[in-house]
């Protein structure tokens, strides 16, 4: 049964913020499978990108996801959770799956500190590459799509309510 939620999208689209408004509103527990990977292996993601690479934490991150237990939960994930297919059937199976879609520029304007962020990003790609190869599987991934133009958080959250009921 499908008793979760769990948010996708961009590093800023407002996973984690909207999340706990979310849970808190429904009712829910909350679960930020960032933190989760860093209390895991006690070293911030920034750490664990360094030390593992890209590829490795992107298996960490795998992992963590899609031995993921959780009932009754708004899940906020990484950015980068789509790069783990097993993680994603996982949390399909045990959720709905909502993108917060926003668009590039917004994306641009709130996006500054990639490497504090703990942002996987590839030897030589840039913000918009990242952006444009991982809209593409935001998009796969998507059981609901929502779009946060001209929304607020709160706006966000009801919009993700009404499309949920």
């Amino acid at each position: 049964m499908k008793e979760n939620i769990t948010l996708i999208g961009m590093p800023t689209s407002g996973k984690s913020t909207a999340g706990v408004i979310l849970a808190k509103v429904l009712g829910m527990d909350f679960v930020d499978t960032d933190l989760l990977i860093q209390k895991k292996k006690g070293k911030r993601l920034q750490k664990l990108i360094e030390e593992n690479g890209v590829e490795g934490f992107i298996k960490i991150e795998e992992d963590v996801c899609k031995n993921l237990e959780a009932s009754k939960s708004v899940i906020a994930t990484g950015g980068s959770v789509i790069y783990g297919d097993e993680a994603m059937k996982h949390l399909k199976e045990i959720g709905h799956v909502i993108y917060l879609e926003i668009d590039y520029e917004t994306l641009e304007k709130r996006l500054h500190h990639v490497k504090q962020r703990g942002v996987v990003l590839k030897p030589g790609q840039t913000k918009k590459d990242l952006y444009d190869e991982r809209v593409a599987l935001y998009k796969k991934y998507a059981d609901i799509i929502i779009s946060e133009e001209g929304l607020d958080i709160e706006g966000t959250v009801q919009e993700i309510i009404e499309k949920l009921s």
